[in-house]
C-alpha cells in the first residue's frame, strides 16, 4: 500500500525513539505518527503523553497513536530506534552492541516486510552501520529505500565545534564526518568551509592567532559522544534532531544533502561488503544519489580503514 498522508512511524520507544517523537512533533513533519514497542505500555504512554501535546495553539493536530506493525503498510517513513544501547560503564565501543542487535533487526525487518517495501526506513539502531547493512542487504528491500541516520549526528559535532571556535553560526559551516558512526569516523578536512572561505584560510579570516588543531578535533567530535553518555546515561537530543531532519526530507521531498550510511557499491576502491556514510541526496524516494566527494588520499585511506573495520565486527557476527 502506498502512503497517502505524512505518517511516520516509530519502531522503539526508549530514551531515544520517545526523543525522536518529541521532535518529530514539535516540527510538525507528519500528520499520524504510530508507536511500536516490545512493552506496549511505553507505546501507550509515549502516545498519550504526546497527544497531550497538541492542543496547544503552536502544534498541529497530529494523531499520535499506539501502533502495530500493520501501521508500516501506509507509512511513509519509519524511523527504527530499537534495541539495547550502550550503558555507562560498559564497553564503549558501539561495535559490542553488533550481536545483541542483529537478532532485533532480523525480528523488525521480517515484520515489517509483511506489509511493506514501499515506506522509506532509517536506521538509528547500534552499531548503525552493522544494522543498517544488515537491513538493506538481507531483507529483500528496495535500493535506497533504507539507509540509516550514519555520521549525520558527528557531521553536527563537528559543525558546532568549528562553529564555536570562530564565533558564527554552526548553519553557515559546510562540513561532513565520513565513515563509521563510531569511533573511526573523521572529518573530511579537504571539504569544510564556511562561507566558501576554505579551512586553509580560516584562521586568517577570522583572526585566530591559534592554529587549528585538525588532529584534537577529529577526536573531540568521537570522545564528546562518550562525555554525553557518561553525564546523562544516554545519548538522544542530537541523533533525534538528525534522524526528523532526514525524515522530514523524505517526507517533502526535499532533496537534502547529508552524510547518510549507505551500502558502498566500490566507491573508492573499497571492495569490502559495507555500509558507511558519505554525502547523498535525500528525497521522497530516499537515498536519491550518492555523492562520492574527491577526497585526497589521506581521507580515502581513512575510508578503508572503516571498512575493516566494519566488515570484521560483520565477519565476526556471520553476516555476509
Amino acid at each position: 500500500m502506498t502512503a497517502t498522508t505524512n505518517k511516520l512511524v516509530i519502531i522503539g520507544v526508549g530514551h531515544v525513539g520517545s526523543q525522536v517523537l518529541t521532535t518529530a512533533v514539535a516540527h510538525q513533519i507528519a500528520s499520524e505518527i504510530a508507536l511500536i514497542d516490545i512493552e506496549e505500555g511505553r507505546a501507550i504512554g509515549e502516545a498519550l503523553d504526546a497527544d497531550h501535546a497538541t492542543p496547544f495553539d503552536y502544534n498541529a493536530n497530529i494523531n499520535v497513536h499506539k501502533g502495530t506493525y500493520e501501521d508500516c503498510a501506509d507509512a511513509k517513513v519509519i524511523i527504527m530506534c530499537a534495541g539495547p544501547s550502550i550503558m555507562p560503564g560498559e564497553n564503549l565501543d558501539r561495535l559490542v552492541l553488533a550481536g545483541r542487535n542483529a537478532e532485533t533487526v532480523k525480528d523488525v525487518m521480517s515484520q515489517i516486510i509483511k506489509y511493506t517495501k514501499d515506506a522509506v526506513i532509517i536506521f538509528i539502531t547500534n552499531p548503525l552501520d552493522i544494522t543498517t547493512y544488515y537491513a538493506a542487504n538481507h531483507f529483500g528491500y528496495p535500493k535506497g529505500k533504507l539507509f540509516g541516520t550514519g555520521t549525520t549526528l558527528e557531521t553536527a559535532r563537528l559543525k558546532r565545534i568549528i562553529a564555536d571556535r570562530y564565533n558564527v553560526a554552526p548553519t553557515g559551516v559546510q562540513a561532513f564526518m565520513l565513515g563509521e558512526h563510531g569511533n573511526s569516523a573523521f572529518p573530511a578536512w579537504s571539504m569544510v568551509n564556511i562561507g566558501g572561505i576554505p579551512v586553509t584560510q580560516l584562521d586568517q579570516y577570522f583572526g585566530i592567532e591559534t592554529p587549528l588543531d585538525k588532529g584534537a578535533i577529529g577526536k573531540q567530535v568521537v570522545q564528546v559522544a562518550y562525555d554525553v553518555l557518561n553525564g546523562k546515561g544516554w545519548t538522544n537530543t542530537g541523533i533525534a534532531m538528525g534522524a526528523v531532519r532526514l525524515a522530514k526530507a523524505v517526507m517533502y521531498d526535499e532533496r537534502f544533502v547529508g552524510p547518510v550510511s549507505v551500502t558502498f557499491e566500490g566507491e573508492y576502491g573499497i571492495t569490502e561488503k559495507v555500509s558507511l556514510s558519505i554525502p547523498c541526496v535525500i528525497g521522497k524516494n530516499g537515498v536519491e544519489k550518492r555523492l562520492p566527494l574527491n577526497l585526497p588520499e589521506e581521507e580515502v585511506n581513512n575510508l578503508k580503514n572503516c571498512a575493516k573495520t566494519v566488515r570484521a565486527v560483520l565477519d565476526s557476527i556471520n553476516i555476509e
